[in-house]
């Protein structure tokens, strides 16, 4: 894949200026914030073709980054906005399925998101 179809991931921020990826990343060991670091390049690269075991499709446009950490699985929902990748939030997952609540976060979260930038509030 050539640079000019590269995908730039970017982090969800409320418009309150919280930043809930920041928040999820602060939480987590150095050696894991790197291994998210390098999935995230791979979604850079790959974009929407990023197969499992990196990525799965969720449901309503959701998608999830799959990071797994010894035992612990990390999870990223995201979604695409044209060339961008919105990551709304992580967390650790523990149970077999995504949680339902994870995912309505993140389906809040593009729709503020899509709500924000047709009012001119942000340009993505």
């Amino acid at each position: 894949m050539t640079k000019s179809t590269r995908y730039e991931v970017l982090f969800y921020v409320r418009a309150s200026g919280e930043c809930p990826m920041d928040g999820f990343l602060d939480t987590l060991p150095v050696k894991v914030r790197a291994k998210i670091a390098k999935w995230i390049e791979l979604l850079e690269e790959e974009g929407p073709d990023l197969p499992r075991p990196y990525a799965d499709v969720l449901r309503d446009k959701i998608r999830e980054l799959r990071v797994k950490f010894g035992p612990v699985q990390y999870r990223l929902l995201y979604f695409f906005m044209a060339k961008k990748v919105i990551v709304t939030h992580g967390f650790v997952k523990r149970t077999d399925q995504v949680p339902k609540a994870e995912i309505e976060k993140a389906l809040s979260a593009m729709e503020d998101l899509w709500r924000r930038k047709e009012k001119g509030d942000i340009s993505i």
